[in-house]
């Protein structure tokens, strides 16, 4: 059986949900995994000296629950992807596409990925797309340029310290373009393995 990681990563509202339902939709047996479903209850995410709430970093997330999800599916992909209520194509080949903004600084994650995608945008584009999203909490006034994306730049800086081939892809560019340099990577690593 072979199996695939592919990671997807970028910034807030870069486009990683919507590159990885798009590749899964052409993927025969491939599943998304989000970090966006490992978020700790709001009520255990500390709060910084501006008041704001620390959802941009590692601690804000059960990691360990989701390294689990990853180890479940790398166990027997099959079964994992039963389990999620997805269908099985006949076939001995599978892909995990793992989506988030800090899976590759996530060392033991990062370390299991055949392939890394980083979606970037500009500034302005990434705070247009921001305010144009419903979040619950909702974000605080302030809250992108106080937090959301000093916090980014630090991850970022951090992430690149720790990951050295990263693919970087222009989260402006349409999707159709975007897709069709991911898939043309995926046919090649499948052939490959």
């Amino acid at each position: 059986m072979k199996r695939l990681i592919i990671g997807i990563g970028g910034m807030t509202n870069g486009g990683k949900s919507t590159l990885s339902r798009s590749l899964r939709g052409i993927v025969p047996n491939s599943c998304i995994l989000s970090q966006d479903s490992f978020f700790k209850d709001d009520s255990v995410v500390p709060v910084d000296s501006h008041g704001f709430k620390q959802y941009d970093t590692l601690d804000a997330l059960h990691m360990d629950r989701m390294m689990s999800e990853v180890r479940s599916w790398v166990q027997d992909p099959q079964r994992f992807m039963l389990s999620q209520g997805l269908s099985v194509q006949d076939s001995t080949v599978f892909a995990l596409i793992v989506e988030g903004f800090l899976i590759f600084n996530y060392g033991p994650l990062n370390e299991l990925f055949d392939k890394r995608y980083f979606l970037q945008i500009p500034y302005e584009t990434c705070k247009l797309r921001r305010g144009s999203r419903v979040y619950m909490p909702p974000d605080p006034m302030g809250y992108f340029d106080g937090h959301v994306w000093p916090m980014y730049l630090k991850n970022r800086k951090e992430m690149e310290n720790m990951v050295q081939d990263l693919v970087f892809l222009d989260g402006t560019q349409k999707r159709e373009d975007l897709l069709a340099t991911v898939y043309k990577d995926v046919q090649q690593m499948f052939t490959a393995v």
